[in-house]
């Protein structure tokens, strides 16, 4: 695949595009066939040189945040691959390329905030003697207190996997205001977030087909559904109908096939952003201390 074509397509779009980055559906039809589930990091030395004096300490703080996720998001991943026949050789194949991706996701943060001046953000217990980076599994505890037991049954691997890759993209997506003083970095983020796009969506289609999951999860959040009535903290907001000013829920018939558009409908095309303090607050608990 042609990275540096791929770069020079994302470039050439609208700059103001990027101002409305909460629509999944769209994001993947637009570039994210091209990205797919592609290898990242791209070359990006020389391209954030130029871009490096205009960027702010505060820009570098949004790439940790997303780099503390995918360190998590690694760890997850990898610790289930190789966790016996937990995962269906079917569905394997899937989760190694997410796995890889997501370790190219850390070395793509690392290298761009080295890049813009930054210092990286590494998990507790870094330096035990189980670090093979970016693998920590002495930082997370993924049963949430003993709550669940993701790595012993496939449908909670699902499960836990969907939060932290909705989570993964309600954090870029509650940054972009900050990420858009820095029109480089943005660029780059939009294309890590289709990708973590693709995963979630992924994820949640072996929820729907591998397990049958209850709520038979869309490959895209609808509504504020969670996959269990305790998780859904991890989806507030979600219900949300309003984008841009406009109530989508109270289209008529020139925009839906008859009367008006239905809640699930309304909500299913947009990812809600979150704060950064409501992120830490939704990883804390898979996190040890």
């Amino acid at each position: 695949m042609n990275f540096r074509h791929i770069l020079n397509e994302i470039e050439n779009q609208d700059p103001e595009a990027y101002h409305n980055l909460s629509d999944r559906r769209s994001m993947l039809g637009s570039f994210g066939s091209k990205v797919a589930l592609a290898a990242l990091p791209f070359a990006v030395a020389s391209m954030f040189r130029k871009a490096a004096a205009q960027t702010t300490d505060v820009v570098v703080d949004v790439l940790n945040l997303a780099l503390e996720i995918e360190f998590m998001q690694y760890t997850y991943y990898r610790q289930g691959n190789n966790t016996g026949s937990l995962i269906s050789s079917n569905d394997l194949p899937g989760f190694k390329a997410i796995e890889n991706q997501k370790k190219m996701h850390v070395s793509f943060l690392e290298t761009l905030i080295k890049e813009l001046g930054g210092v990286s953000f590494k998990p507790n217990y870094y330096t035990s003697p189980t670090t093979v980076h970016p693998y920590v599994p002495a930082a997370y505890d993924f049963t949430m207190g003993g709550t669940y037991t993701p790595f012993a049954d496939y449908a909670t691997f699902l499960k836990l996997a969907q939060i932290l890759e909705d989570t993964g993209i309600h954090a870029i997506q509650g940054q972009i205001t900050t990420l858009q003083t820095n029109n480089a970095v943005l660029t780059q983020m939009v294309s890590l977030l289709a990708v973590k796009g693709r995963h979630a969506s992924f994820v949640r289609l072996m929820r729907r087909l591998a397990v049958n999951a209850p709520e038979t999860p869309t490959p895209w959040i609808q509504n504020n559904i969670p996959p269990s009535i305790p998780l859904q903290k991890y989806y507030v907001g979600e219900d949300n109908t309003e984008q841009m000013g406009l109530n989508i829920a109270a289209l008529g018939n020139t925009y839906y096939n008859s009367g008006l558009m239905p809640q699930t409908a309304a909500t299913a095309a947009f990812d809600e952003g979150y704060t950064k303090d409501a992120i830490m607050t939704l990883i804390a608990p898979f996190k040890k201390i």
